[in-house]
Order: C-alpha cells, then structure tokens, then sequence
C-alpha cells in the first residue's frame, strides 16, 4: 500500500522526502520494517568507518602527525573522490530509490574517504576532537531517537515546519557566505565554525537544527514502515539518515574546534 497523496510526511532533509514514498508499488514480499532500516544504517556506519580509519591511515603515514600539509596533501585525491563519489551516488539514490540497495553501500565508502581526511586534519590542529565528536554525535542520534520514541517530541505539522524552514535558512546561508567570500570581501566565516563566539553560537544552532532533522527523519521512516512500502527502501531511510548524520558529525566538529580556539 503506497503513502497516502495527502500524508503529512515531511522532512527537511533533502534525501527524505515524502514523495518518493508515494505511488509505490505495494510490497510483494516482505515489507520495509523499523528494525530492518536501523540495521542497514549500522552497516552502512561500520563501511564508513572502514574507509575513514583508511584515509585516515594514510594521512599518519604521510607524516600529517607533524606536517598537517604533507599528511593533507596524500590524501587529496582520496577525499576529493570520496566527495565528488558522495554526491554522484547520493544523487542517484535520491532519485532512483530501488538502486539504493547498491548506491547506500557505496556512498557510505566514499563518503568514508572524505570524512577521514578531514577528521585527521582536525585532529592534528585539536588533540582528541574526533573522539569527542563521535561520541557527542552519537549521544545526539541515542538522545533524540528516545525524546521520539517515548513521546517527548512529538512531530506536529508546526514542528515540522519549523525545522523545515530552520533548515533551508541555514543552508541559504551557507550559499550566501561561500558567494561572498568568493566574490566580495565580505567575511562570513561564523558560518563555517570561524568568527570567534559568533562562529561557536552558529555551529551550537546548526547543531540543535541537525538533531531536529534527526526526529524527522524517524518520524517519516516510521510512518514508511507503517504504510508496507517495498523491502528496499529499508535501505533508502538508511541512506537518508546517514545523509543528517553525516551534516550533524561536521557540524559538531565545527562547534568543537570553535569552542577551542
């Protein structure tokens, strides 16, 4: 049974989105279920930090420990691939949802690569920050999952709305600070964890943005599962949900370096 046309599934992440739940065909197997997505995005978690700890590896080896350049510089092509591989697969996925079952898997891998790289670059110029990211962005996913879980936060359609259009302001202005800084002399830093304690109060909002994206998506994964949706887009909810995580991680190294500078 497909999404209903006038179900208020919403979500701000790009990757999720109510409509490509809707006119689906109705399962002829076994249904998309919550458990089934919640294991697909464990794995797709342990492939990326198979190819993180790699790059990362690699940018040691290269000696980054005492020249962050040198370390930087042999990881280049890796963690540009890993970026560019990231969207093309991510892109895909978006819009071909039954190919998610082969493009999750991958972009988990190559958005691996680029992650490492920029986690070993942090934590040259901040001792311990990846630790303390992970852990705290991993609190964040726990924490949140329970406020939905036990009601705490509920998803009403203000709720929504409000996240919805939180986000989009932010990612406005995310466009806005790289056109400036490309094109003007305007200094907008703040928004990419510089600008001194206007850089740590934005990272701390975006953070808290982030983890509301993280009820959305639950929320529409669950009502998903509810609907019987096909057994593969277990592994679309999946991929969606690594797509906040993956923004909440950044983000949280962001507010961190912020706070130590």
């Amino acid at each position: 049974m497909p999404l209903r046309t006038d179900s208020p599934l919403r979500s701000s992440n790009p990757v999720l989105r109510g409509k490509v739940f809707q006119n689906l065909p109705a399962a002829t197997g076994e249904p998309m279920t919550v458990n089934g997505t919640i294991a697909r995005t464990g794995l797709l978690l342990v492939l990326m930090l198979i190819t993180g700890w790699w790059t990362w590896h690699h940018f040691m080896l290269a000696g980054g420990a005492v020249n962050p350049v040198a370390g930087m510089s042999a990881v280049q092509p890796f963690l540009w691939g890993g970026l560019i591989a990231g969207l093309v697969l991510a892109l895909a996925g978006s819009f071909k949802p039954n190919w998610t079952p082969v493009t999750a898997p991958l972009y988990a891998l190559a958005e691996g690569t680029f992650l490492g790289g920029i986690s070993a670059m942090f934590e040259v110029q901040y001792h311990g920050i990846v630790l303390q990211a992970i852990l705290a962005s991993v609190g964040v996913l726990v924490v949140m999952l329970a406020l939905y879980r036990t009601g705490v936060i509920k998803v009403t359609q203000k709720f929504r709305m409000g996240v919805i259009a939180a986000t989009g302001g932010i990612l406005l202005l995310y466009l806005a600070a790289w056109l400036l800084s490309a094109f003007t002399h305007v200094n907008m830093s703040f928004a990419y964890g510089g600008g001194g304690t206007w850089g740590v109060v934005f990272s701390l909002f975006v953070v808290c943005i982030a983890a509301l994206n993280l009820v959305l998506d639950f929320d529409l994964i669950e009502r998903a599962a509810e609907q019987g949706v096909p057994k593969y887009m277990e592994w679309y909810g999946a991929f969606a949900l690594m797509v906040t995580l993956v923004w909440l991680y950044i983000q949280m190294l962001q507010l961190l370096a912020s706070s130590r500078r």
